[in-house]
């Protein structure tokens, strides 16, 4: 199975950016977003590894004449030429939702399932990246950690681990600021699950404004007072911004509990609570909620794909500029979301759910393809 952006997609994207084909030069602005997205998918490779498996097909075909691997200066410079944002806005005219209500795991209820979470990115400790993105703290005084980090925040859909939208900055950027701009995304029909860190009103009405419906966990010491005992044995509450002291603008909440069984503890760790706008016990139950809110660790899953299986562990990005480096994560991104619809269209020939679809398997056959057999997973 065969996987190809719409046809002329990234001469657009490119034109929009104000990048030019620069014909007379050695790689028109097309050719270098296909290296750059050829560099994600066969991480950690260096550059002219990746040139050879992008090409070697074609040179099996006999199409590439007289044609030779450029030198590997040509190929940093035509990167440098062509910055990041022609592939920020590959991303966002490409990751779209893919699961129906025919994939499993996908929706409850008629709800698309979505889950937001952040992560960080290690990157070479340079000026310019320091500058940009800083380094964190590593909880021993005032030191520092040794590599800068760039701060990811991603809404992901559940049913097939797509990531949907993704914002960057440094890591002195809070998630929960990162978070709050991925609201564009997000729109009625939808549930977003999230971690205890994001509870907060000024978020929770962001997303609310959407359209969507919320499931998030609630801290350890948010107090959540019962304002009505519904029949399922959950209850209705209210949150109150710190900007509320005297409690005058509520927002209210749906609130239920949960123990985790089987652990071989009874500790307030085990205990959970939840928080979602989902009023109503008899439509969505409050045992089946606290059932769903495990899937909100599929995120994880997606970052692990990324960041472990596709860009290798512990590897840390080459470049040394900002730039090179939002434009290696978005690449990142698009070689990602590009393996999970192949994955998916698997999957459905197949009739299977995509959790059975082997990522590791589905990523080394995309190298393969690459290299033996041309527009196998052409960009």
């Amino acid at each position: 199975m065969t996987w190809a952006y719409p046809p002329g997609l990234v001469d657009r994207v490119v034109a929009a950016c104000g990048r030019s084909e620069q014909r007379r030069r050695l790689l028109p602005a097309r050719l270098v977003v296909y290296f750059v997205l050829g560099l994600a998918l066969f991480s950690p490779a260096p550059y002219l590894e990746v040139m050879r498996h992008l090409v070697a097909g074609l040179r099996g075909l006999g199409l590439l004449g007289n044609w030779h691997v450029p030198a590997k200066s040509s190929l940093f410079r035509a990167r440098q030429r062509l910055g990041f944002e022609p592939l920020q806005v590959l991303f966002a005219a490409t990751a779209k939702p893919m699961a129906d209500e025919s994939t499993p795991g996908a929706f409850w209820r008629g709800l698309r399932l979505l889950a937001v979470d952040g992560t960080c990115w290690d990157v070479p400790d340079t000026e310019a990246n320091r500058a940009a993105f800083d380094r964190p703290g590593n909880g021993r005084g005032t030191k520092r950690s040794a590599f800068v980090q760039v701060r990811m925040a991603a809404l992901v859909e559940v049913g097939s681990h797509a990531v949907l939208d993704a914002e960057l900055a440094g890591c002195r950027t809070g998630e929960v600021t990162l978070v709050g701009r991925l609201t564009r995304s997000c729109e009625a029909g939808q549930l977003v699950l999230a971690d205890r860190e994001f509870l907060g009103v000024p978020l929770w009405r962001a997303f609310t404004a959407s359209g969507a419906d919320l499931l998030w966990r609630v801290p350890a010491n948010r107090v959540l007072p019962v304002r009505k005992l519904l029949r399922d044995g959950s209850w209705l509450s209210a949150i109150h911004a710190g900007t509320d002291p005297a409690k005058r603008d509520p927002v209210q909440v749906r609130v239920l509990t949960y123990q985790l069984k089987g652990t071989g503890r009874d500790t307030a760790a085990d205990n959970y609570r939840l928080a979602t706008t989902l009023l109503d016990p008899r439509r969505h139950p409050a045992r089946q909620l606290a059932a769903l809110y495990r899937e909100r660790w599929e995120i994880e899953s997606v970052f692990a794909e990324i960041k472990t299986c596709q860009r290798g562990a512990k590897v840390v990005l080459s470049s040394k500029t900002p730039d090179g480096v939002l434009q290696q994560i978005w690449a990142h991104l698009l070689v990602h979301h590009a393996l999970r619809e192949l994955m998916l269209r698997t999957a459905a020939t197949r009739q299977l759910d995509p959790d059975r679809i082997s990522f590791t398997e589905t990523l080394r056959s995309a190298r393969r393809s690459v290299t033996v057999t041309p527009g196998g997973f052409s960009p």
